[in-house]
């Protein structure tokens, strides 16, 4: 019987094993790598095996038929195949294509500065920006120390790789702000009039940005509004020049909110104790104001309205360079609303929508005079056109309607349209009562398409067109942009950038006889960066060539647009280095740029360095975070070579525009720093956040020259110099019902 159980078990086991089927094989990737840790396994069934570090594998099955080998690898698509079991099998090769991951898979970035809870290439946040030491809570501020941006402080505007002021333009959730800036004051630089705390994403583009967007030679700033606070809060501001107070109310179902906030500002105690250059007769007061609610629409949807007014007047006397002994004076008063309604939503799996729409009204009212030393009005033969009044007013729609289609893995397509109402009125008046009044409308319709194509986590490219259509000129442009970028390493990356932009003349030297057209830049990026969540390295190489450039005549003692036969370049390169990881609770970043730029356009006689740019402009910002003393220090060096000067005079002889003086400003040097205590951080409980603040700007008093003004015969010339050489602020923010002591910390650590 031993001899008959054992027989009997050698039969049973012949006959299992030729039931069996092995299945071995190997897993690759598209390039033929290995792939270890992959899934194999025969679809319903407890068969399977998994790859080794060749990527081979070996199971037995005794399933038979026609069956399907599923085969599964982390960051890998998923991949199935039909095989007969019935028949012997040779061994098996899969090659398995790589899925896309947002996280892993490259980001198109050449020519953009990106900070958003969307990214993972932070570079400015928006504590960055109101902890800046010279950027005095001002978004533009903390712009000006990234690459790409000039230290010009003579006039409002981020001047960006030897464009104008005009040449960038601000977007807040999509839609065009076109009065980003307070009113214009001779030889002195204005702050934006809105608060940095606003926004909850910052993307600075220095060129090569998005179809979405247009009408920029250089560059566009975009903004993104926050979406529902945490919590309910209120927040007070004091300080020796004003305070602000205001709310913010989350309802119970923590599916919508409303704000508002109020502000006064007064800098007359400051300018006298600073003792400015200018004699402000009339103080800079401004009252600010704005609301806004969220509602959530649905998981995925978001309606959201902000809304805003400002009012500020100024008045400034400075002694003529022309008449001796007389004063020349500036009375500005400004009223500014703004209002815009976003609204995104998805429809459908794949589908999205993301619309928008703003309005917003300027007025300004200035009067210029002569007065005599006594301040008494006063009229000189020939210079009588210095006694004027002009009323301005400016009503402005923008309205865009972006769907987005999600593609297979990362890549999408979006298009959508887009349309720009403005209408500008002017009133000049002289000093005999003669008028020139001034209407100029404009209407620009706008279409865009783009896609994002990921062809592997590896490679990526953005491929876009814009077309544009303006009732002034009465005339369309098409715009083709192109972003490639290529991921070297886990944290490295190459892109490159090519587009063509478009822009209508600027409504000051409207309306011209002359047939006038778009002016045109064409932008090629070369950019390189590394990036962690402690460190990040970029540097770009840029060559941008303009064409169309608007040429201005001298009309009336008016200058206004003649033609379109400008031309010029900008080229250069750009660095950028920034480091939380090196000294605990140290954040420091350097940027440099170096600009080669010549333009011929509105009064130049030809092509020469633009007055607003400097060939090397270098930053160096750091923030110490002190948990023991509860307090954060910020400093920020400005440096920047000296710009060119020049006296550009018409000549009625030749009928022509000449230059009579030029040469070099001296080089900007600037220290600022600012210190800020958080006197309740390690507060148990505590339901409210307060911070005192004290900066200084330019710490050292170093003397800074813009350029220069001319006397009308150019026989005088005088530097344009700051109001004063440093200023001082001192202040404290309180926030109640939350605490954010921890997000400083945590931020600074």
């Amino acid at each position: 019987m031993r001899y008959f159980f054992i027989l009997l078990l050698h039969f049973i086991g012949i006959t299992v094993l030729k039931g069996q089927n092995i299945l071995s094989g190997q897993v690759k990737d598209n390039k033929g790598g290995a792939i270890a840790g992959a899934s194999i396994s025969i679809k319903d069934s407890y068969d399977g095996a998994t790859s080794d570090s060749t990527g081979k594998f070996k199971f037995t099955t005794t399933d038979k038929g026609r069956k399907f080998l599923i085969i599964t690898a982390i960051g890998y698509k998923g991949f199935e195949r039909e095989i007969n079991l019935d028949s012997t099998l040779s061994p098996l090769t899969f090659s398995l294509k790589e899925e896309f991951d947002e996280m892993k898979a490259v980001v198109i970035t050449a020519g953009s500065f990106e900070a958003s809870d969307r990214k993972r290439a932070t570079v400015l946040t928006t504590l960055d920006i109101v902890t800046t030491a010279s950027a005095n809570a001002d978004v533009i501020g903390a712009i000006k120390t990234l690459p790409g941006a000039q230290q010009v402080g003579e006039t409002e505007g981020l001047f960006v790789r030897g464009g104008t002021a005009s040449e960038t333009k601000t977007f807040i959730d999509g839609t065009l702000v076109n009065n980003f800036f307070y009113s214009s004051v001779p030889n002195v630089a204005q702050r934006g009039r809105f608060s940095p705390m606003i926004f909850k994403g910052t993307v600075f583009s220095a060129g090569g940005y998005s179809a979405l967007y247009g009408q920029a030679l250089s560059s566009a700033l975009i903004l993104e509004s926050i979406d529902l606070p945490d919590r309910s809060s209120g927040n007070l501001s004091i300080s020796p020049i004003g305070g602000a107070i205001g709310i913010q109310k989350l309802a119970k179902d923590k599916n919508s909110s409303w704000g508002a906030n109020y502000g006064y500002t007064n800098v007359g105690l400051a300018f006298k104790v600073l003792n400015t250059k200018q004699d402000f007769f009339r103080t800079p007061q401004f009252h600010t104001g704005d609301a806004n609610f969220r509602v959530k629409t649905s998981k995925s949807g978001m309606l959201k309205y902000y809304g805003s007014f400002s009012q500020n007047t100024v008045g400034i006397r400075d002694p003529s360079i022309d008449t001796v002994g007389f004063k020349e004076v500036f009375d500005l008063e400004n009223f500014s609303m703004y209002h815009n309604v976003s609204w995104k939503e998805s429809l459908g799996a794949r589908w999205k929508i993301n619309t928008g729409a703003s309005f917003a009204t300027n007025k300004d009212n200035i009067a210029g005079d002569l007065q005599t030393a006594t301040n008494e009005k006063g009229v000189v033969p020939h210079f009588e056109y210095k006694n004027f009044g002009l009323k301005t007013f400016g009503k402005y729609v923008n309205a865009k309607v972006v769907i987005d289609r999600r593609l297979r893995g990362l890549s999408a397509l979006r298009f959508g349209v887009e349309y720009n109402y403005s209408n500008d009125k002017a009133d000049y008046t002289l000093y005999d009562g003669t008028r020139f009044p001034n209407h100029i409308t404009e209407h620009l319709k706008s279409a865009f398409a783009e896609g994002d194509i990921y062809l592997t986590n590896n490679v990526a490219a953005k491929i876009g067109t814009r077309v544009e259509h303006s009732s002034i000129l009465n005339k369309a442009n098409i715009a083709p942009r192109v972003s490639l970028a290529y991921k070297l390493g886990k944290v490295s990356q190459a892109s490159l950038a090519y587009g063509i932009f478009y822009q209508t003349p600027e409504r000051r030297y409207l309306p011209s006889a002359a047939d006038l057209t778009y002016a045109k830049a064409t932008h090629y990026i070369a950019q390189y960066q590394q990036v962690t969540s402690l460190t990040t390295l970029r540097g770009e190489v840029f060559y941008k060539k303009y064409e169309n450039l608007l040429k201005t005549g001298l009309s009336n003692n008016l200058e206004s647009a003649i033609n379109n036969n400008g031309a010029g370049y900008a080229q250069g390169f750009e660095l950028f280095w920034r480091d939380k990881k090196t000294v605990k609770s140290l954040d420091y970043w350097i940027s440099y740029s170096y600009l080669d730029t010549k333009r011929d356009f509105l009064n130049y006689p030809y092509q020469i360095e633009p007055s607003f740019a400097a060939k090397h402009t270098a930053n160096l910002v750091v923030k110490k975070f002190v948990s023991s003393l509860k307090t954060q220090f910020n400093a920020n060096y400005q440096y920047a070579t000296g710009r060119p000067y020049y006296n550009i005079r018409y000549d009625n002889a030749g009928n022509k525009f000449n230059i009579y003086d030029k040469g070099r400003t001296i080089d900007y040097n600037s220290l600022s720093f600012s210190v800020n205590y958080l006197p309740s951080v390690f507060a148990k409980n505590a339901k409210q956040f307060t911070v005192f603040v004290f900066s200084i700007t330019n710490v050292l008093g170093q003397n800074q020259v813009y350029g220069y003004n001319y006397s009308y015969n150019g026989a005088r010339k005088e530097a344009i110099v700051p109001s004063t050489k440093t200023f001082i602020y001192l202040g404290v923010f309180i926030s109640f019902g939350v605490d954010r002591s921890q997000d400083v910390i945590n931020s600074n650590l």
